[in-house]
């Protein structure tokens, strides 16, 4: 059966394999990539596959277990339809369950949702990756099992679906194939948001059968709540971290900045995602440089949790995500600062400002405001003296989907911009009209097995056409310098890969990096040079 001829019932079929990707149906990138062919998606090896599911598309980023006997299975789909149950009851599911049935009830099958996913486009129209897809295997497995009567009429209302381990597996494995991105909600005129349902389906089998990707569960939320950062740094590690950034500046400014650390008389919490402590140091140097040179009072705090914005709960799990956020919450409020910044990080600020609301309560309904705003009123207010014409280069930006779609955060950035880069320019589309980055909801992170070139080569390929997009065939000449403003350290991992997977910083001199770097690169005060151009990291 061809990918283009699978319907929602086939999702039960008995085979090894329902999905087969075909890298010769992927759609054409621009120019200078017109004859790039992706390389076939590895298959995994025998031991790899051995008790592990991989009969959706033949690629993982979801540890599903295969059952040993007949016996464990029915108990699994059974466990699976208990959490259903659950999921559709205010008893259980009191945060979710309105949108839940709403996006349940409403969707009349017009497929505007389809012409809006990337993942759906750029795969070359695979039926199963098709947003509606999943939903409708959902609403047809409850129409049949747990509405009353549902299996005597199933023949009468369309619900011709075999609820078996199959479906079960496979089920898991497509809330894994969406970005959470929610361009499909936008496009919809019913409102129908089919991201929330692939997050739903997520957290059931998070919360009843204990199924999550290893990145974001195991070496995320239970390491960061265990030692204090999803990234393992310890309170102890991140002091012998900051010091060497402390030295690091020095050496590449002449500036002595401090990184002050649970200041009792600050107005402001600075939270930024632990991974930048480890991958881009120099995006925590330039807060530390600005925030300085602006005059603000502010501090980051050492306390567990407390110097990590992460909250990968968003993505899979409500408990988990309330666990982190609260402890978020009770820094803050230990601390007594006036608001929380969240740093470059477009979940974390999600999580803690938006979704925050119905948990930072009483005294803990601490402010909180997004890194985008207070650096535009830092720049827009003078308060740092900048030389535009330092980046004088071609420089584009990247609309992290949490920050613009879900949050509405567009101008403050572009305001920025606008001002420090003469030649900025637009992506098509862009603002809340944009494309997910490809490793959003945790894709960035998840590098095991064959999935990340899945990601690069089909989540992420709509945003590599954009961004190449962005600039003339002049300017992707590799003798030119260019920068993709990329504020959310998700979305940097993301672009970095994708770099490195289309090998553009060979081809066409790629940068990328957050929207810090490029204000102190203009800085007045700061020597010349703070974004290298000489190699790629």
């Amino acid at each position: 059966m061809s990918n283009r001829d699978l319907k929602p019932q086939d999702i039960a079929r008995k085979t090894d394999q329902l999905v087969h990707i075909d890298p010769n149906e992927l759609p054409r990138l621009p120019y200078p990539y017109q004859d790039w062919i992706d390389p076939e998606i590895e298959a995994l090896s025998e031991a790899k596959r051995k008790n592990r599911d991989v009969s959706l598309d033949g690629v993982t980023n979801l540890n599903v277990p295969v059952p040993a006997t007949d016996e464990e299975k029915e108990k699994l789909v059974a466990k699976f339809l208990d959490g259903l149950h659950k999921l559709l009851s205010k008893e259980n599911n009191w945060t979710f369950l309105q949108p839940l049935m709403l996006s349940l009830e409403n969707c009349v099958k017009c497929n505007t949702c389809s012409a809006a996913c990337p993942i759906f486009n750029e795969s070359g129209r695979i039926e199963a990756y098709r947003p509606i897809f999943r939903s409708e295997v959902l609403r047809r497995i409850i129409a049949r099992y747990v509405k009353p009567g549902g299996r005597l009429i199933a023949p009468f209302t369309g619900a011709n679906i075999d609820l078996n381990w199959e479906t079960v597996a496979r089920l898991a494995q497509l809330s894994y194939r969406c970005t959470l991105c929610r361009r499909c909600a936008q496009a919809c005129p019913m409102g129908v948001d089919n991201g929330l349902l692939s997050r739903e389906i997520r957290k059931l089998f998070s919360q009843e059968l204990g199924i999550a990707p290893q990145e974001l569960h195991e070496d995320g939320t239970i390491k960061q709540l265990e030692t204090g950062s999803s990234t393992g740094i310890t309170p102890f590690a991140l002091a012998d971290l900051m010091e060497f950034m402390e030295e690091d500046i020095t050496e590449r400014t002449g500036l002595s900045v401090k990184m002050p650390f649970d200041r009792s008389d600050a107005d402001i919490l600075l939270i930024h995602n632990a991974g930048e402590f480890l991958s881009w140091p120099e995006n925590i140097q330039a807060f530390a440089i600005i925030f300085e040179a602006a005059g603000l009072k502010w501090t980051m705090s050492s306390d567990l949790v407390g110097y990590d914005s992460v909250n990968y709960g968003l993505f899979y799990d409500d408990a988990q995500y309330v666990k982190v956020t609260l402890k978020h919450a009770e820094v803050a409020r230990k601390l007594g600062v006036k608001k929380v910044v969240l740093g470059e990080c477009g979940h974390a600020s999600k999580s803690a400002i938006a979704i925050g609301d119905r948990t930072w309560l009483a005294d803990a309904n601490i402010p909180r405001e997004s890194a985008m705003v207070t650096l535009r009123d830092v720049v827009l207010n003078g308060r740092v003296k900048v030389d535009p014409e330092r980046n004088n280069f071609p420089v584009t930006l990247h609309d992290p989907c949490n920050l613009t779609r879900a949050m509405g955060i567009i101008e403050p950035q572009r305001e920025v911009l606008r001002r420090i880069a003469p030649q900025f320019r637009e992506m098509t589309p862009h603002g809340v009209e944009n494309y997910c980055c490809g490793g959003g909801s945790g894709f960035a992170i998840m590098q095991s097995h064959n999935f990340p070139q899945w990601r690069n080569a089909i989540s992420g390929r709509r945003k590599f056409a954009q961004i190449l997009g962005a600039f003339s065939r002049d300017e992707l000449d590799p003798a030119v310098n260019k920068y993709v403003c990329a504020p959310c350290s998700n979305c940097k991992g993301q672009i970095r890969d994708m770099i490195n997977y289309y090998d553009a910083w060979e081809r066409c001199h790629l940068q990328y990096g957050g929207l810090v770097e490029l204000v102190v690169n203009c800085m007045a005060d700061v020597p010349e040079g703070f974004i290298e151009w000489d190699e790629f990291h």
